[in-house]
């Protein structure tokens, strides 16, 4: 047989031999570091017997899938020493992910002690050196197996998989789990570790199932890599907005109140409010919006209506019983039912329309409890929400027009090159969990991938991710973990009017069903606040930030002059605090630099003499003294434009 390898140069054999055989006939070096092996494309484990004529790479830790075989050996060494030093811990899952590996397992929640003690068994075991086997058995035997070993998931698993599947295995020395593989040859394969976290995770990720225990990790090939990435993981915590943002008294949570219904303090409140009087003067004043404001809740018969008791209850707040009560009512998780009211009070026309409802709207959702997370995942929240009623004839370019604000909010935020776009589809094979004919989903989702490719934004199709009424486009970003958050969508509805008998009188006096754009222009304010959070750092540009100045008197004898530099900026509209304290500048500059204020204006003798401020900003250290008049300006143009100054490392260059 012909084995072509990566260099294009050919090798011949004449048995079967397998993957590791080769590496080792190539050298002896790489059959040391091999992890895998590709065969024509697909990454295989190296016991895997080659018979035939193939192209092959040797995989080590240096390529992305070697690396990943070396963290899912990890993730079974891992098992192995949770099973020893916690034997009544049952085995669920343990795949390799992107940043590592993790596994699940039955158990109460595991300490930062309790993970010391698992990493220190994981050195022995990779110390023993034992060697990875594979096996297979019948899926009945297998099944048997698992009984016996009294692992109920591993059981679950196994008969999901077809009558006929015989069942791989991986064993190293006593240990045993079930596995497709690839794996290294033995433990000693694994050079640098670490685990990282644990979380709670339900099992098969169904909040009806099982809470487990996730034990996350990470293995690199070398300590030096290793090293690294903890020294980052430990910078990224630093920009984490759970902690950043409670640090900086954005926003808290209290147990009391509830998970996921965080509390926003005075200066998280600040920013909300400047972002949502943005988002609605520009609505209004550009992009031609008319305001509605609509119940927090409403009675069951309107979500029967609009799809959502069948389609979305679960994530509903629901108050009352069917069966016992008058009147069920649920919190409301969509704004659209109650602006559809709005339209269907007044009879409108062809000329009419379109019609572009916005509404600041506060939004309740029963995530599960597993899925909170700061302010990103919650339970109440409020969006820049809006409704557009449109004929069939300007569905098009009022979608283009959606997707036009989203772009400018995320330009205005400083974000856009942030995030990705997402056509978010229905599953056909799925159809209980949408509304309509599949020709109209078709059809709709064709015109938005039309319109994606003509305003040339790259995007991805999600099947599966539609609503349950229409299909949508997702604008997605990554928080700095890496998981995947939709901020902004825009969804195409051509079915919801028929549910609501919406309708307007066309040119010849006939009925018409208009079609809905379901958008938001900025989305979620809590998450956009969690994003700009973790973006920024903290050091949000000038015009979001809830203390935009601070006036510092170099004496005691100059607060007065202090208190009129404030008066004067307060009254053209600037958030400007004095530091009256009696303490040195130094250490009222050092103090404010850390509070992230944008401004700093240093007043004595000669500012008050000249009706001036020494002007130092986190932008670019000390840029002298100016008049009082010209740094009034210069704040408030900066304000008004909403521009965003790049934060210079001023301190390196003194």
């Amino acid at each position: 047989m012909k084995i072509t390898l990566k260099d294009g140069s050919v090798k011949e054999y004449g048995n079967a031999m397998s993957v590791y055989e080769i590496a080792a006939d190539l050298s002896e070096g790489l059959a040391r570091v091999a992890c895998a092996g590709e065969v024509n494309g697909e990454v295989v484990d190296l016991r895997t017997m080659i018979e035939k004529d193939c192209a092959l790479n040797i995989l080590t830790a240096n390529d992305p899938e070697g690396l990943r075989v070396v963290r899912h050996t990890c993730s079974h060494v891992m098992a192995e020493a949770v099973k020893r030093v916690f034997p009544d811990a049952k085995l669920a899952i343990g795949p390799a992910i992107d940043t590592g590996y993790y596994y699940d397992f039955e158990h109460a929640s595991f300490s930062r002690e309790d993970l010391d003690k698992i990493e220190a068994e994981m050195k022995k075991i990779i110390k023993e050196g034992n060697k990875l086997e594979k096996f297979t058995l019948p899926r009945a035997e297998a099944i048997k197996f698992m009984e016996e070993k009294g692992e109920p998931y591993k059981v679950e698993l196994i008969q999901d998989l077809p009558e006929d599947a015989e069942i791989s295995f991986y064993s190293q020395g006593d240990f045993v789990d079930l596995c497709a593989g690839p794996h290294l040859m033995s433990t000693k394969g694994i050079k640098a570790f670490k685990l990282t976290s644990s979380s709670g995770a339900y099992w098969r990720g169904d909040s009806d199932r099982t809470m487990l225990q996730r034990i996350y990790g990470t293995a690199f090939n070398k300590k030096e890599e290793l090293a690294e990435y903890l020294e980052y993981l430990e910078n990224i915590k630093l920009r984490d907005h759970n902690k950043l943002g409670r640090e900086m008294e954005l926003f808290t949570t209290v147990d009391v109140i509830g998970q996921g219904l965080p509390l926003l303090m005075p200066k998280g409140a600040k920013m909300i409010q400047t972002m949502q009087r943005w988002i609605e003067d520009l609505e209004d004043n550009e992009w031609g919006y008319i305001r509605t404001k609509t119940p927090l809740m409403a009675k069951s018969d309107l979500y029967k209506i609009s799809g959502h008791w069948d389609h979305y209850k679960e994530g509903m707040f629901v108050m009352g019983d069917e069966e016992t009560d008058k009147e069920v009512f649920a919190l409301r998780p969509m704004t659209c039912p109650f602006q559809y009211y709005v339209y269907k009070a007044t009879q409108h026309s062809y000329r009419d329309l379109p019609l572009r409802y916005g509404e600041t709207s506060t939004l309740f959702r029963n995530e599960d409890s597993g899925e909170m997370h700061g302010l990103t995942r919650v339970r109440q929240f409020t969006i820049s929400e809006g409704h557009l009623i449109v004929r069939p004839d300007q569905m098009v370019d009022e979608f283009k027009s959606c997707l036009a604000l989203a772009k400018h909010c995320l330009q205005t935020l400083g974000v856009e090159e942030d995030v990705t776009y997402h056509l978010s589809k229905w599953d056909p094979d799925n159809k209980t969990k949408y509304i309509g004919e599949p020709e109209v989903w078709e059809e709709t989702q064709q015109h938005m991938r039309d319109i994606m490719n003509e305003l040339q934004i790259p995007f991805v199709e999600d099947v599966g991710e539609a609503a349950f009424y229409g299909p949508k486009i997702d604008i997605n970003t990554k928080n700095v973990y890496g998981k995947e958050d939709t901020m902004i969508t825009i969804q195409w509805d051509a079915l919801l009017a028929e549910q609501f008998d919406m309708y307007y009188i066309d040119a010849n006096g006939d009925k018409v069903r208009p079609y809905i754009i379901h958008r938001t222009s900025m989305g979620c304010y809590e998450r956009t606040l969690a994003w700009l959070i973790e973006k920024y750092e903290g050091k949000f540009p000038t015009w979001l930030c809830p203390e935009q100045v601070r006036v510092l008197p170099i004496s005691e004898k100059y607060e007065e002059y202090a208190e009129k530099v404030k008066a004067e900026l307060k009254k053209n509209g600037v958030l400007v605090t004095v530091d009256n304290r009696s303490e040195k500048i130094g250490f009222k500059i050092r103090e404010a630099r850390l509070n992230k204020v944008p401004y700093m204006l240093v007043v004595g003798a000669q500012e008050e003499i000249d009706g001036t401020v020494s002007v130092r900003s986190r932008f670019a250290g000390d840029e002298g003294v100016k008049p009082l008049a010209d740094f009034v300006d210069q704040i408030c143009k900066e304000i008004r434009t909403k521009e965003i100054r790049k934060v210079e490392d001023w301190e390196t260059k003194k």
